[in-house]
């Protein structure tokens, strides 16, 4: 048996192949909960003086600020900052998918809504009425789009906005939503428990959050364990790991809303 010295063209695949072997990429969730500090706050309720033979049968109240019994706050909005940021084999096709923001029951469903640049925004009227969805985005042409009883329409968006840009129907001014516009699928609005989650992101570096909700604007601090944690223009910096990162329970001081 003869042994032959490996090639100088074997030595180098194999100190090539090496390395990708060892630094495969890894991906972590973020998650965590905002919870209100103080007492909860009763949502008002909002008068409803047109169409009110249709819009006067439900119970419409503000979702300015939504506090439930265990003092979870809904509509935070949770996105990674960073536009260079990698993106997830499995999200990428998410992109394709369309969004839907419906006028239903004389309000806007869901509140918050989030959609990426050039991802198919779906405004739709589920009601017997006609409503219209007035789209106040600042990087991107405003739009007011006028929707029938029953019909839809479709925009689009080709840059990312700041903040979230506010949704108003003129004929029935108490309906208001949001729309985050982001140039990735790395965002996330808190639940009516105040949960969120933001999956698949990549592990082994430093994100950039933002936190920001209707009411307060950029959020400027959270407590988390007992400790204030102030917070520039609302940007928090997270270490990611593969896996689960939970960022615990972050409670907003009732002092934030008072804008």
């Amino acid at each position: 048996m003869t042994f032959r010295m490996p090639t100088l063209a074997t030595m180098a695949a194999i100190t090539f192949v090496c390395p990708l072997v060892a630094s495969a990429e890894e991906w972590g969730t973020l998650k965590g909960r905002f919870t209100f500090g103080g007492a909860a706050p009763t949502a008002a309720e909002l008068k409803a003086d047109k169409d009110v033979e249709v819009c006067g049968k439900h119970k419409l109240l503000s979702e300015e600020m939504v506090v439930g019994a265990d003092k979870g706050v809904a509509n935070v909005v949770v996105f990674v900052r960073d536009k260079s940021v990698k993106v997830h084999p499995d999200l990428a096709a998410t992109k394709s998918e369309k969004v839907l923001l419906d006028n239903k029951d004389c309000r806007f469903e869901p509140h918050v809504a989030f959609v990426q640049t050039g991802q198919t925004l779906v405004l739709k009227n589920s009601d017997t009425v006609g409503h219209n969805s007035n789209v106040a985005t600042i990087k991107n042409p405003p739009s007011n789009s006028l929707i029938p009883a029953g019909g839809e329409t479709t925009i689009a968006f080709s840059n990312d906005e700041a903040i979230p840009a506010q949704v108003t129907c003129n004929i029935h001014p108490w309906m208001k939503s949001w729309l985050v516009v982001r140039p990735n699928p790395y965002a996330a609005v808190s639940k009516a428990d105040g949960s969120f989650e933001i999956k698949n992101v990549p592990a082994g570096g430093e994100l950039e959050l933002q936190l920001w909700h209707e009411k307060a604007g950029y959020i400027g601090e959270v407590t988390i364990g007992g400790k204030a944690e102030k917070i520039a223009k609302g940007r928090k910096k997270v270490k990611v790991a593969a896996g689960d990162n939970d960022l615990g329970e972050m409670v907003l001081d009732a002092s934030l809303f008072n804008k």
